[in-house]
């Protein structure tokens, strides 16, 4: 497999998990969804798991191009990559699903400079 069909891949991860994988992770991860389902001050900050899982998985999935290519054998900054992943997309899926500063548009744009930014460090390897 070359380097292209690798960045195929992982765009293709990304609308996968970005779509159709989110399932009820898509509506745990608004606050405005535990408001209405839960009102309780407990449920305050439960949209965050939420968040984070969804993350969690959207970071492995476009990461497993990569693994699959370094025969799950990857360099140490991958793992730094994904965690720098994890943490940009909590914060561009909070910005977008809670705080409403961004749209959908670009939300994704954002997720693809991070798959962009990820190939490319892979690459550079």
């Amino acid at each position: 497999m070359n380097v292209f069909t690798t960045l195929l891949l992982m765009v293709f991860a990304h609308i996968i998990d970005d779509y159709y994988l989110q399932g009820i992770l898509a509506k745990m991860k608004t606050k405005s969804w535990w408001e209405e389902k839960s009102p309780d001050k407990k449920y305050k900050y439960d949209y965050i798991p939420a968040l984070i899982c969804h993350a969690i998985s959207w970071s492995v999935m476009i990461i497993l191009p990569i693994l699959f290519i370094t025969v799950f054998n990857p360099h140490w900054i991958i793992y730094i990559l994904f965690v720098i992943n994890v943490i940009i997309h909590c914060i561009v899926d909070d910005l977008k699903a809670n705080k409403k500063k961004i749209n959908l548009c670009i939300d994704q744009s954002i997720h693809f400079v991070q798959i962009l930014f990820t190939w490319l460090f892979w690459i550079l390897l």
